[in-house]
């Protein structure tokens, strides 16, 4: 099964790194509301770490997100987690992966699995897509 949404980041708050090795970034950590509307239709409470250069727009990034809602009308709570470089400003396909965490889904998306991708167009509109399965 297959569902994609967009989505928008409602709420974020920046809670800091841990102490940094010296690298060349340091490490911070988020949290971040986000709200979907689509086929997947809800919010998620999303903990986002990573390391990123403004000055060229290059890092890498790793969030394990909260979600409840929909997908395809059923309703219910499950876990994903994403990770992703973005190059110069462009997310990179080839480092992306995300993955719905395994017997965390909740109610009517009990025994959820499976895999999806995050595209950002280029008018900045952020896209969810799953593809999906039960395991139950």
């Amino acid at each position: 099964m297959e569902a994609h949404a967009t989505f928008t980041v409602s709420h974020m708050t920046h809670i800091g790194g841990p102490p940094n090795i010296r690298a060349g970034l340091a490490i911070t950590h988020s949290h971040m509301v986000k709200t979907f509307d689509g086929q997947i239709e809800g919010r998620a409470l999303t903990e986002f770490t990573g390391a990123f250069n403004h000055a060229t727009s290059t890092g890498t990034y790793v969030a394990m997100e909260s979600f409840e809602g929909a997908v395809n009308g059923l309703e219910g709570t499950f876990l994903f987690a994403h990770i992703n470089t973005v190059d110069h400003g462009a997310l990179r396909d080839e480092d992306h992966m995300l993955v719905i965490v395994p017997t965390s889904g909740t109610h009517e998306l009990t025994g959820i699995c499976g895999r999806g991708a995050i595209a950002v167009d280029d008018d900045g509109t952020h896209r969810i897509s799953l593809s999906y399965e039960f395991t139950r």
